[in-house]
């Protein structure tokens, strides 16, 4: 039994992608679905589904899920990518069975696996190419690694023809067959009318009773249709993960793969192999980027910009020339052109750092917007406020932007000094150039040009100390 749902658009005919996402992943030893855990910052099926973009769209990539269908469907559904149920999960044969009428309408079909996240786009165009050129019943796309254990080999009818005579299993390889290193990757490209001809004639006599898609290799050829074989330029392209030792490894893989293309355009990044940047992070060139620091989610940063060690930036954007010195903590913020940060400054979501601002060392700032050259350089709390450019706040201020209920704004003009250990209680207004007395407790506006203090007043009682020893004396 199959369920189909469709996110918009139109099919266009010639070509459907089909991810299988269906499995448990039984060895990573996790509850987490296999294809939602993450290497380089997104789930598995994500790279999967953004390099099949690059070939068809959403509305043709059609997502086989099965284990946890709803919890798989929820984290990719924005894609635009239609899915089909498999409620039992009996092998990768029942679930192209299950998507059956998906991809009838579909003059040929491309299978991909939803834990094989370093697939490139490049290599499933050229799969998609070989296949239409051929006109192949079936195209295999196959690897050469190093160590082939484990996978299922490919017998070419004569060396260097693309024409498969087998798909031969670990388990039954002849001692001739043992040296082949040629592997099957589990993806595939099918002309659509000859698999479903041939879908039913599957079969469960295997070790795990299931029906395999690989068997229908041998089902085209017996039938009289061509079958044939491309070889993938990079072998890591098509591994999977297992195991979560495995996981890892595709992970720093990947990570890998990011730091070279950033330098490759310009980047410096000084031990590249400490930092741990996602695979949709931007860096301009001429930016440095010093050894454990990182770079997540969407993050996107300018040219000659400066970000030393220990920093951690998550879904950011930075302008040109930004310096964000050790162990700063930035989320979902933007910081404008020159802007100088921390050390050990945390930007919350919701931050907007002016051009030239300074925001020092730890200074926490939550939806607050800080104008152009304004500066809060010490020990300070910045939350729902709006400083104005030129503005100067001192050491140790605060914004009690919460009431226990409800969060308040505090706006602050421009040119205003705010003296260290203030605490002003939003809803409050200091308009532009206004003074603030140090240790100030502010709870009504501030004119423009004013000098404010909420302090109680300093009283000095001379010879206190000594009065106060000599009554010790006598109680003791």
């Amino acid at each position: 039994m199959s369920t189909t749902q469709t996110n918009g658009g139109q099919p266009n005919g010639k070509l459907a992608v089909v991810i299988m996402a269906a499995g448990k992943g039984t060895r990573l030893k996790s509850r987490r679905p296999k294809v939602l855990h993450a290497i380089g910052g997104k789930p598995l099926l994500s790279h999967v589904i953004a390099a099949a973009s690059r070939i068809v769209t959403p509305p043709d990539i059609i997502v086989v899920i099965g284990h946890q269908a709803e919890r798989v469907r929820e984290a990719v559904q924005a894609s635009g990518v239609r899915f089909v149920e498999q409620i039992e999960q009996r092998g990768t044969g029942h679930a192209i069975q299950c998507a059956r009428e998906a991809i009838a309408p579909y003059e040929n079909i491309l299978v991909l696996s939803g834990d094989v996240p370093l697939i490139r786009p490049e290599t499933i165009e050229a799969v998609w190419s070989f296949h239409q050129s051929e006109q192949a019943a079936m195209t295999i796309l196959t690897a050469a690694p190093e160590n082939p254990t484990g996978y299922g080999r490919i017998v070419r009818t004569s060396p260097g023809s693309p024409e498969v005579q087998a798909i031969v299993e670990q388990k039954a390889l002849t001692p001739e067959q043992q040296s082949i290193r040629e592997i099957n990757s589990g993806i595939y490209a099918f002309k659509t009318a000859p698999l479903l001809r041939h879908l039913d004639m599957l079969t469960t006599d295997n070790a795990h009773g299931e029906l395999y898609l690989t068997d229908m290799a041998g089902l085209l050829r017996t039938a009289g249709e061509q079958v044939l074989a491309v070889q993938a330029a990079e072998a890591a392209e098509v591994l999977g993960a297992n195991t979560i030792a495995e996981l890892v490894a595709l992970d720093a893989t990947l990570r890998a793969a990011t730091a070279n293309r950033l330098m490759a355009s310009g980047v410096t990044i000084f031990r590249p192999d400490t930092c741990v940047i996602d695979a949709e992070v931007e860096v301009a060139p001429d930016t440095i980027i010093e050894p454990f620091v990182q770079l997540l989610g969407n993050t996107r940063i300018g040219s000659d910009c400066f970000i030393r060690s220990y920093s951690v930036i998550e879904n950011c954007t930075l302008g040109d020339g930004v310096l964000v010195n050790q162990g700063c903590i930035m989320n979902d913020s933007t910081v404008a052109d020159g802007a100088k940060l921390g050390p050990y400054a945390r930007l919350r979501p919701g931050s907007e750092i002016g051009e030239d601002a300074h925001i020092g060392n730890f200074v926490e700032t939550k939806k607050t917007r800080v104008g152009k050259g304004a500066k809060a350089n010490h020990l300070t709390y910045l939350g729902d406020a709006e400083i104005g450019a030129g503005t100067n706040v001192g050491a140790g201020v605060i914004t009690c932007n919460y009431d226990g209920v409800h969060k308040h704004k505090t706006t602050i003009g421009e040119g205003v000094f705010v003296g260290s250990d203030a605490t002003l209680v939003a809803p409050v207004t200091i308009a532009d150039g206004a003074y603030i007395g140090a240790g100030s407790c502010i709870t009504k506006d501030v004119p423009a040009g004013a000098l404010a203090l909420g302090r109680a007043r300093q009283e000095t009682k001379e010879g206190w100390v000594a009065e106060r020893r000599t009554r010790q004396k006598k109680q003791d």
